[in-house]
């Protein structure tokens, strides 16, 4: 089955991928790899998905914004290789969590994009991770996620 059709299946329409918001390229193939650039959480109709794990957005909030990055993160590859079915395997995901200093589930939070991946890429999906806690985020979003893809020829 290809991703489209799992992707379909899933009811997961992938957005239009973001414009980068600095100086920078959204993602860079290189040696086999994809390296993709942070994309902060962002809801279906374009607004920023803005605050602070443990002060004001709940753990479950956070987790949705996580996903939301996830599918950011999808939205890149398909615009970087043409077709999703390129994906040989999701590598690493990095995890920054817009969090309270006594925050500490910042790992639950990426739970968001970690699962969405290995919905939407099966065994391919599953990857090492960073997750972290850090004060403030660009724009003031709550989550953002990079990552690195190996991909096919």
């Amino acid at each position: 089955m290809s991703i489209d059709n799992r992707l379909a299946e899933l009811g997961i329409t992938i957005p239009q991928p973001a414009a980068p918001v600095a100086s920078y390229v959204p993602a860079v193939e290189s040696n086999g790899l994809l390296h993709i650039s942070g994309q902060i959480s962002v809801n279906e109709d374009g607004n920023l998905i803005l605050g602070r794990l443990g002060e004001d957005m709940t753990l479950e909030r956070g987790t949705a914004a996580a996903r939301r990055c996830g599918i950011m993160l999808i939205a890149q590859m398909k615009a970087a290789l043409g077709s999703l079915d390129r994906v040989e395997r999701i590598v690493k995901l990095g995890a920054f969590v817009n969090s309270a200093p006594s925050f500490t589930d910042q790992p639950k939070v990426a739970n968001g994009a970690s699962e969405l991946m290995q919905e939407v890429f099966g065994e391919l999906g599953r990857h090492a991770r960073s997750a972290v806690g850090v004060p403030v985020l660009p724009l003031g979003v709550a989550v953002e996620i990079d990552a690195i893809v190996a991909v096919k020829p």
